[in-house]
């Protein structure tokens, strides 16, 4: 869902851009340090919005990723009451299930960006908060809330870790931070994004510069 607030007033983007700015906090202090730990696993996928890209497997430097993940994992286990929407999570999941791959894409796309666009000072509290899919069913969400929501549907419905990454990257348009969910299907990638209503391939947009792209196993630094 495009958030049209932030193309119709102009402190309402300097909120968002002042928000957003959490979220390449991390890849900023990756690229002035020139960082890089020990090598992820090759993937024969094609480099993405042509930069070159530099793997890891240390997440230590990612603790709100890595804690979104843990939460998630939690919530599984069991919920207080009121506490999450695991069984509107499963029914989702179940409804996906057993589709075509592409058609899982649009579906999963195209149903998660129908929750709202909420900025996390405004829905959390706090300038930067990554939410869980049961956080996000509840509370709805901002850009990377609704990629992890994206990338851990298709975890469960069997798609590799591998074949999936969140980017966080700079709209150049927008000038803000933005996330989106990339899938590797075909030896293509593509892009599952909140403000954009289908899926499309990652080579066919111009205007994302990423900073860096993140799965269960690793992470990637962008470079230009």
């Amino acid at each position: 869902m495009t958030d049209r607030r932030s193309t119709r007033s102009t402190p309402w983007r300097r909120l968002l851009r002042s928000c957003r700015a959490g979220l390449l906090a991390a890849g900023g202090a990756l690229l002035a340090a020139g960082l890089a730990g020990p090598a992820a696993a090759t993937q024969d996928y094609p480099e993405l919005f042509g930069t070159t890209e530099v793997p890891s497997s240390d997440l230590k430097l990612f603790p709100k990723w890595r804690g979104a993940v843990d939460r998630f994992r939690g919530e599984q286990g069991g919920c207080a009451a009121g506490q999450c929407d695991s069984e509107g999570w499963r029914a989702f999941i179940e409804e996906m299930r057993g589709k075509d791959p592409r058609r899982q894409l649009a579906d999963i796309n195209r149903r998660l960006n129908e929750n709202l666009y909420i900025i996390d000072p405004i829905n959390w509290g706090v300038p930067d908060y990554w939410a869980t899919p049961f956080q996000f069913l509840r509370r709805d969400g901002d850009c990377e809330d609704y990629a992890i929501a994206k990338f851990m549907a298709l975890r469960a419905l069997g798609v590799p870790n591998e074949r999936l990454r969140i980017v966080v990257l700079q709209d150049i348009n927008l000038q803000i931070a933005h996330a989106i969910l990339v899938v590797y299907l075909d030896g293509e990638a593509f892009v599952l994004d909140n403000q954009i209503a289908s899926v499309v391939p990652a080579s066919s947009i111009r205007h994302y510069r990423p900073v860096y792209s993140i799965n269960e196993a690793g992470w990637w630094l962008h470079r230009s």
